[in-house]
């Protein structure tokens, strides 16, 4: 069984496939903060922004591989075209093994991920997608896109630009700062090319 908090048809709000209509499937928990805002000082990642504990969001419950993929294809509108998966969090390695992503590639579908980085993952995942978190150690160290939220004392974009990834996006750090942040992350990107602008443009549209 699979422990998902929410699954939503929605864009892509950021990184890479900005813009892509895609099923978000959330699953719940995470190894670098147990989701509750009293441990949120104490946690290696301090700064999530994403509720991921639990099953009460939208189609959130405890599913089989089965019951997952009849989901997705409840919430895909146009089945001549694959179904577009992002697997997130949380942390979705904990949770997402090799019968899940076969199981899924057999139903002709597209699956990203987006991680920390610091766990395993099965092979044949069409789009790997790590997010660096502080001082947490990258056990990840190629794919598809390396997007880092910005900035982060103690994990700037210049320790990762030996990384084997095709793509490398800077993203603002949400909060308080969002204004000043996103400046100094637009800036650094006009000076180190190699980085491109992610913009959370889900929360700008209003949207999942």
């Amino acid at each position: 069984m699979y422990i998902l908090k929410e699954i939503f048809y929605t864009l892509q709000g950021e990184g890479r496939y900005t813009g892509r209509p895609a099923i978000f499937m959330r699953f719940a928990g995470c190894n670098l903060w147990t989701g509750h805002e009293k441990h949120r000082i104490s946690a290696i990642c301090t700064f999530c922004d994403t509720d991921f504990v639990g099953t009460d969001g939208p189609l959130g419950g405890k599913y089989t591989t089965e019951q997952l993929i009849a989901i997705i294809f409840s919430l895909w509108p146009d089945h001549r075209v694959a179904p577009f998966l992002v697997c997130t969090g949380g942390e979705p390695a904990m949770q997402m093994d090799q019968s899940l992503v076969d199981a899924l590639h057999q139903s002709n579908c597209f699956i990203s991920i987006e991680t920390n980085g610091t766990m395993p993952l099965p092979t044949g995942i069409d789009w790997v997608c790590v997010s660096p978190k502080s001082t947490a150690p990258l056990l990840i160290t190629s794919g598809d896109e390396l997007k880092l939220v910005y900035p982060q004392a103690e994990a700037p974009p210049e320790l990762y630009n030996h990384l084997d990834f095709k793509r490398f996006s800077l993203q603002p750090m949400d909060g308080p700062e969002i204004g000043k942040n996103t400046i100094l992350t637009l800036e650094y990107c006009k000076k180190n090319p190699k980085w491109n602008l992610s913009l959370q443009t889900h929360k700008i549209l209003n949207i999942p």
